[in-house]
């Protein structure tokens, strides 16, 4: 319980890429309704992984930046927001109504985390919000936290997917 709670209250800074370069971890994740949200059912699709906090402000600005992707690329992109304890259904229930989330937002009790952290007693922090694009053979091609402003809360994101994916006609 206190390597989660340090995993959940810590916020260290990591560059962009610093933890790309290799296959994506597996998962499969609920949502407040009980669908399951399953990795391997998106092969061959690029992938956006969004660990996120409800009450965090610059996640709030990342939500409405990848509902905006969502707009743009349609089913070529599957986004997913991950949020951790103590996040409650209630909680995510309102985040999704007051910032009219359409993309599945579903709940991880660290272990998903942890993997894609590369978690350990030594590592047990990550920052939010942190964003991770898995191309569609299932590699994380780029990883962005909090400081990397221009991608959270700018124009950046799309500028990377630009070159990553070709949008919906």
């Amino acid at each position: 319980m206190r390597v989660l709670l340090l995993l959940l209250a810590g916020v260290a800074c990591f560059g962009a890429n610093s933890h790309s370069g290799r296959r994506a971890p597996g998962f499969s994740l609920p949502d407040s309704q009980f669908t399951r949200y399953d990795l391997q059912d998106y092969r061959g699709k690029w992938v956006l992984i969004d660990f996120t906090l409800t009450s965090c402000p610059h996640c709030k600005h990342l939500a409405k930046t990848l509902e905006e992707v969502k707009k743009k690329y349609g089913s070529a992109v599957m986004i997913l927001q991950v949020v951790l304890p103590p996040e409650t259904t209630d909680a995510v229930a309102k985040y999704i109504k007051e910032n009219q989330i359409t993309v599945p937002v579903v709940f991880d009790m660290g272990q998903m985390a942890a993997s894609y952290f590369n978690a350990s007693p030594k590592n047990p922090n990550f920052d939010t919000p942190h964003l991770f694009i898995i191309d569609p053979k299932g590699m994380i091609v780029r990883d962005f936290g909090h400081s990397d402003g221009d991608v959270v809360e700018g124009s950046g994101l799309m500028k990377e997917l630009d070159g990553l994916v070709k949008p919906r006609p």
